[in-house]
């Protein structure tokens, strides 16, 4: 156990985790409310879709110019500059929907802001972490603690959100994470004795040419591509389950979870203003229960672990699952298949980060892990929006159940074609 939280030992680290925590919570609690809003003001697939796309417009082109941003200047500032801005973000939701104002153009907009804040911030957080720990020594330990601490934050926040949207409404999940912004903001104003940023990252003072030479760097690593497609195409064609849950947990298994709805809203604990809330948070929760596990069973590897074989593992497991509560009309069964979802995608997604940054040099991170983000997000996103789209058309379980097998076959291609993958440690 001592070993599993090991880079706890270092107090900027430690920061790190408690101030983030409380973040990811809040984080949690306005996607889920978020989510719920939308399709409250909407009815529609498509628009749950929609919200992934504009999260993509501003991605791109600021991504890659973040991750040369990072690797010249300090990432704690960087990342100040975000966190207040999605803390500004949050209130101004917050505001609107206390005053009963909101109309579904206000979230759009205000999520492409979001979006802004987002793509300079994930490279920063990503890349920072060497720093926090003080060297390669614990990266591994403490990039599986960061994952854990998410999917804590995925786990709590969901079920703190579905409780808190049916008995209030969504503005004081939104409320809520803005004070938890400022706890995060706190932390990272306490940190001491950060690193500068490497003298040759300044080499190449235009930020253009500083950009283009780590996508040289990235493009002459066949693993380091190998690792980011995976990733990517199982954004692309596996993660849109979760922009659909409001459709499973409104529609598919809406009259399976309705015994567990009555028994709620009828104990007296809380009045449902928001009965639909329930489930989502529910089967939100438990896939963020089944991936804190999982990040703690990677935070506790030995320097041996083979981690590229489960990395395979998870890259497999993760659209097999996903096949099986593509189908489910059981709410039961469909929340055991998402705590072993939420294991295999943390399996997959943790372990490519780390082997990614053990493959990246110093001065290179921020570009590598930009280039990274970048991948994931824009492809997260723009699966998000086929998916949206096409359950509206094919509906969600088939949506699901199509893109899971495709990333399936993809895996297994990777598994048969590069097998070096499955050998790294």
């Amino acid at each position: 156990m001592t070993s599993t939280f090991r880079s706890l030992r270092h107090p900027n680290y430690r920061l790190w985790f408690f101030g983030q925590g409380a973040s990811l919570v809040g984080t949690w609690m306005q996607f889920v409310a978020q989510q719920l809003l939308i399709y409250r003001l909407t009815g529609s697939a498509a628009a749950l879709g929609t919200i992934s796309l504009i999260g993509l417009i501003p991605l791109i082109p600021l991504s890659l110019w973040s991750g040369s941003l990072v690797d010249r200047f300090p990432k704690r500032t960087v990342i100040l500059v975000c966190q207040a801005g999605m803390m500004v973000q949050a209130l101004i939701m917050a505001a609107l929907l206390f005053t009963d104002t909101v109309q579904i153009w206000h979230v759009y907009v205000l999520s492409f802001f979001l979006g802004v804040f987002n793509a300079v911030d994930l490279p920063a957080r990503q890349s920072i972490v060497v720093e926090l720990v003080e060297g390669k020594a614990d990266l591994s330990n403490a990039i599986g603690l960061n994952s854990a601490l998410f999917n804590l934050g995925r786990a709590l926040g969901p079920a703190m959100a579905g409780v808190v949207v049916a008995a209030t409404g969504e503005a004081w999940a939104f409320f809520i994470n803005a004070l938890t912004f400022a706890v995060f903001i706190v932390a990272l104003l306490f940190m001491r004795n950060l690193p500068a940023p490497a003298p040759e990252a300044h080499k190449n003072s235009r930020t253009a040419a500083h950009m283009l030479e780590g996508m040289r760097f990235i493009f002459k690593q066949q693993t380091l591509l190998i690792l980011v497609t995976l990733v990517g195409v199982s954004a692309f064609l596996s993660m849109p389950y979760s922009t659909l849950m409001p459709v499973f947990a409104g529609n598919v298994l809406a009259s399976s979870a309705q015994p567990f709805i009555n028994t709620v809203c009828t104990s007296g604990l809380i009045t449902c203003l928001a009965p639909e809330a329930l489930p989502l948070g529910l089967l939100t929760g438990l896939m963020g229960f089944g991936a804190l596990i999982g990040a703690l069973l990677v935070a506790s590897l030995p320097e041996t672990a083979p981690r590229g074989l489960m990395l395979t593992i998870g890259n497999l497991g993760f659209p097999a699952l996903l096949i099986g509560f593509a189908f489910s009309k059981s709410f039961v069964t469909s929340l055991v298949l998402m705590f072993f979802v939420g294991v295999a995608f943390v399996w997959q997604n943790v372990l490519a980060n780390t082997l990614i940054q053990f493959a990246s040099p110093d001065a290179m991170r921020g570009r590598v892990m930009s280039f990274y983000t970048m991948s994931f997000q824009a492809m997260m996103r723009l699966g998000g929006m086929q998916a949206g789209l096409l359950a509206d058309g094919i509906g969600a379980p088939l949506t699901v159940g199509i893109g899971a097998v495709v990333s399936l076959l993809y895996g297994l291609f990777v598994l048969l074609r590069y097998p070096k993958v499955r050998q790294l440690q």
